[in-house]
């Protein structure tokens, strides 16, 4: 526990055993106050806070809401060791994935998933969705790795798994009855991946019919290619609209957003907007992939988050992968994904800054349709505290987690560096 000690015996009414002193809330700008947590939720905000409970210190820093990992692949991390990586291209990390897939067991997919899932929860991560492929190449051994997985860290983490065809559905035979049945031991979310079909508006299609008869929402990997024209996310917020699932439908990569002119841009935020269709940005991923052609001028293509958020668009900034062929490298450090984004994306203000924080606790909780989310009275408390004060500070220096707290109790703890000076 960060520095527990019992407090005085005092008169308290809404039985607290937790107390946070001396914390730096968002909320609460310019004043330290103290959290009182209860049952695991946070029942009191406020300076002074006298209660008979448990006591941690954050000595000044930001506490704020444990990071959300709205989009990543536990299923297929951690094989760079499996495949050859030389053009550094989309299609040879999907067919360099799909090869070592086929040497995938339940037992290898939980080892390696179990490893990465700690770097999360280590980092201050208290929610994630994962995208789990399922094929008839594969079955679904890769659900059956990771969902052991949701029970055994719930202590730290909520984990919903999300189902989808990376290799195509239509095109693909058998894949849609995996889908259907990975719902039914325990996939809440379904996925797509158009751009892999034969027929990608027939997947989008199809991945609408099959969430109203499921009631589940929607994540698909969208537009991950350069140029504007043709763009998948049309049709995806006319089925959105058509079927009033705003709120539900949230697109990852969308690294075609980046090629776009203002004008169009802007028309493309006012459309999600109109439809409810949220973006996730995975900024390591689309950097790494997208403009390998070009020999100078290399383009970006992150999608402009930033630029949505403008147009009321929700955004949200996730890891993706780690250590495979469609992101060599990783840390699970969503505050480290956010500092990335505002580097790529040129942001030096503090607002700015602040936005980046958003897109990796309050947004991203958003996308998930998270409940009682947030360092205020009546959510859960999970929480971090940051060796910092504000959340832009935390984003401009990767300010690094000292304690994360699940559901009111410490998961995850932390000491600071020391200086050790020559006598």
């Amino acid at each position: 526990m960060l520095g527990c000690h019992l407090l005085p015996r005092d008169l308290n009414k809404q039985m607290i055993d937790l107390v946070i002193r001396n914390a730096r809330v968002a909320s609460h700008p310019g004043r330290l106050v103290d959290l009182g947590i209860a049952a695991g939720k946070i029942v009191a905000i406020e300076s002074g806070l006298r209660a008979d409970a448990e006591e941690g210190d954050a000595g000044g820093r930001l506490v704020a809401p444990g990071f959300v990992e709205t989009h990543l692949h536990l299923d297929k991390s951690c094989i760079l060791d499996r495949c050859a990586t030389k053009d550094g291209t989309l299609d040879e990390a999907i067919r360099e994935t799909s090869r070592a897939k086929a040497g995938f067991s339940p037992e290898d997919v939980y080892a390696r998933a179990k490893k990465t899932l700690e770097k999360c929860i280590l980092n201050g991560t208290t929610h994630i969705r994962t995208h789990v492929e399922v094929d008839p190449g594969i079955g679904l051994k890769g659900l059956e790795g990771v969902l052991p997985l949701v029970k055994e860290y719930a202590f730290a983490v909520d984990l919903e798994i999300c189902v989808f065809p990376q290799e195509g559905m239509l095109n693909n035979p058998g894949t849609e009855e995996l889908m259907l049945a990975a719902l039914d031991r325990g996939a809440s979310v379904l996925g797509a991946c158009p751009y892999t079909d034969s027929d990608a508006h027939g997947q989008i299609d199809r991945i609408f019919d099959l969430a109203r008869e499921r009631d589940v929402d929607i994540d698909m990997h969208l537009d991950f290619s350069l140029g504007g024209k043709n763009m998948d996310l049309d049709h995806v917020c006319r089925c959105s609209e058509k079927f009033r699932w705003g709120g539900r439908v949230a697109c990852g990569h969308v690294t075609k957003l980046s090629s776009l002119p203002p004008r169009d841009l802007d028309a493309a935020a006012a459309r999600m907007k109109n439809a409810g269709v949220a973006v996730t940005v995975l900024p390591s991923t689309d950097l790494y992939l997208m403009g390998r052609p070009a020999q100078h001028d290399v383009v970006r293509g992150v999608a402009p988050a930033h630029r949505l958020l403008g147009h009321g668009v929700n955004c949200s900034l996730a890891t993706n992968n780690v250590l495979n062929p469609f992101t060599p490298f990783g840390d699970c450090s969503l505050m480290r994904m956010a500092n990335l984004y505002a580097n790529i994306a040129q942001i030096g203000t503090e607002s700015g800054m602040t936005d980046c924080h958003a897109m990796v606790t309050s947004r991203a909780a958003q996308l998930l349709n998270a409940k009682d989310y947030g360092v205020a009275v009546g959510a859960q408390a999970d929480f971090v505290v940051l060796d910092c004060e504000t959340p832009a500070q935390a984003v401009a220096e990767i300010a690094p987690v000292l304690a994360v707290y699940k559901r009111g109790k410490q998961t995850v703890s932390r000491a600071l560096p020391q200086l050790h000076r020559p006598n």
